[in-house]
């Protein structure tokens, strides 16, 4: 249980501050503006996915959130992943940009399965 929770901990401190506190400084940043409008995204699209990856980040730290709150974040997160390693992808081609969506999946899918661990079995 301990290695558990070590896992959890770990995994989703490093989720909660690459996309939660690195993005709440960042995301109106001129490098992060090209970035969207690189990928093809309209600006604003840039600003409302900064506001849903630090709200999901919240909800993922704070452990007096309710449980169907941190499954949709973990959709959610599941979601932008995926669709960061699409759009990298289809602008980019096949290249090293297309590490980090991975790494952060992994991250992401090692932080739920500890969470679903640590949670207790229901009778």
């Amino acid at each position: 249980m301990k290695k558990t929770k070590i896992l959890f901990w770990v995994t989703t401190t490093i989720i909660f501050l690459f996309e939660g506190v690195l993005t709440a400084f960042t995301s109106q940043s001129d490098m992060a503006r090209e970035s969207i409008q690189h990928l093809g995204y309209p600006i604003y699209f840039g600003t409302m996915l900064a506001v849903f990856k630090v709200l999901g980040a919240l909800v993922l730290i704070i452990p007096a959130i309710p449980k169907r709150f941190k499954e949709w974040a973990y959709v959610g997160f599941g979601i932008d992943f995926i669709a960061a390693l699409v759009s990298l992808w289809a602008v980019d081609g096949f290249n090293a940009s297309l590490v980090l969506p991975v790494v952060f999946m992994a991250l992401l899918a090692i932080s739920y399965t500890s969470y679903h661990k640590m949670m207790p079995e229901k009778a």
